[in-house]
C-alpha cells in the first residue's frame, strides 16, 4: 500500500471520525475499529464497504 503520509494525517473514519492507521491492505479506526479498504492505492471510505471488528 503506498498512501501519502500527509494524507493519513487529515483522513478520519467516516463512522465516528476516529484516527485512522494503515496495517497491511487496510485502514483501521482506532475508535471503532472499522477496516476499509484500499484498492489501487486509494482508500475506500465507505462504511458500507468497511470490514467489521471480530
Amino acid at each position: 500500500m503506498n498512501i501519502d503520509p500527509q494524507l493519513l494525517k487529515i483522513i478520519v473514519c467516516p463512522d465516528c471520525h476516529g484516527e485512522l492507521s494503515a496495517q497491511a491492505e487496510e485502514l483501521v479506526c482506532s475508535a471503532c475499529g472499522l477496516a476499509y479498504p484500499v484498492r489501487d492505492d486509494i482508500p475506500v471510505l465507505l462504511v458500507d464497504e468497511a470490514r467489521k471488528p471480530a
